[in-house]
This record gives C-alpha cells, sequence and structure tokens, in this order.
C-alpha cells in the first residue's frame, strides 16, 4: 500500500487483507500545481495522484501488486488540501459550511511499473450550516487528526454531526473504494 493514511490501513486491514506500507516519495504539491494550471479538475488530480503513488512504489517492488491512492475534495469550483493548521480547518469548515461537496476518492493498482486497474469514486456529502462557536466545540473535540483530512473531519467518528446528508460509498468518504478495490484485486487474481 503506497498510502500512509491509518483510515485507508484500517479499511484493508478490516477487509482481511495481508499487505505492506511503502510511503511514496511523489512530490504531490507541484504535480497538484502543475495540473491546475493545464485546467485538471480536482477528480483528475486524485486520479494522477493515485497512478503515480502506485507507479513510484512499484519501481521497488518488482512483481508485488501495490496499491495507490488519493482523495482530493472540491466545493463551488474550489480544491481543498489538507489544513495546516487550526486556522486553516477553520477557514475550511467555515467554507464547506451549509454547501455540498464532492470527495474525489481514486484507487490504482500496480504491477511491474504498469497500471492493472484504477476506479474512482466521488461522494457528494452536505454539511449542515454551523456557526462559529459550533466549528470552535466541533475542533476542540475532534483534536489534531483533523489535520490528516482533507476536509478536517473524520466521518467514521464526531466529524458525522457536521452533515445533513451523504450521497455515496462510505468506505470512499473515508479515502479508500474498497468494494470496488476487493473487486479489482480478484479481477487480477490477487485474492479470492
Amino acid at each position: 500500500m503506497a498510502s500512509a493514511s491509518r483510515a485507508r490501513q484500517n479499511l484493508l486491514k478490516t477487509a482481511g487483507l495481508t499487505f505492506e506500507i511503502v510511503v511514496s516519495n511523489v512530490a504531490e504539491d507541484p504535480l497538484k500545481k502543475t495540473m491546475l494550471t493545464r485546467g485538471c479538475g480536482a477528480s483528475e488530480i486524485a486520479a494522477a495522484l493515485a497512478r503515480a503513488k502506485a507507479l513510484n512504489v512499484s519501481a521497488g517492488w518488482k512483481n508485488s501488486i501495490v496499491i495507490g491512492a488519493d482523495q482530493t475534495l472540491s466545493c463551488e469550483g474550489r480544491m481543498f488540501d489538507k489544513p495546516r493548521s487550526r486556522e486553516e480547518a477553520r477557514e475550511t469548515l467555515m467554507f464547506l459550511s451549509g454547501r455540498s461537496h464532492e470527495l474525489n476518492s481514486s484507487v490504482a493498482i500496480c504491477q511491474n511499473q504498469e497500471i492493472v486497474w484504477h476506479y474512482q469514486s466521488i461522494p457528494v456529502l452536505k454539511m449542515r450550516p454551523l456557526s462559529a462557536g459550533m466549528i470552535e466545540a466541533y475542533l476542540d473535540v475532534a483534536g489534531a487528526g483533523i489535520l490528516s483530512s482533507v476536509g478536517c473531519y473524520r466521518l467514521e467518528g464526531v466529524g458525522s454531526r457536521l452533515f445533513e446528508t451523504i450521497d455515496g460509498d462510505y468506505f470512499s468518504i473515508l479515502g479508500l473504494p474498497l468494494l470496488p478495490l476487493l473487486a479489482g484485486l480478484r479481477d487480477i487474481g490477487a485474492i479470492d
């Protein structure tokens, strides 16, 4: 697995897969900037990052199956990155308050430097209107863990209280389209 994400690791473990974590050394920010300059959207960027991570790790793991994944968040034409501070998280949540946003969850399987399977899921989540006080209270309870989430929330925890509706695959919201990934692994003969 070419990802340091604990959420993705937990999903794979819960599904009963045996794997190693090898974090890619893909320079994400320059790739994002280049793609944004070319007019690429958030879903294209998530797909490119998932593929790049899988290809990067595959270079050092001959014959191994490598899974790369990435997720971007877009809302009203704006793409968001993981917050670097509580202040950035507050700003993101203020922007998302009362709006619908998309989580572009992409996963790729690579073997011997070749992408052999790819999938993307785009759940739509509508956040309920949040006051400044509600956001501060949420940030206090959620803690520093929100800095590892592009949307400043973890749906599997207290972050669920932020939402009115969710349309899409739950696992994709957590960061990995798990059921399609398992089907893809079966298709290539990696699992039963």
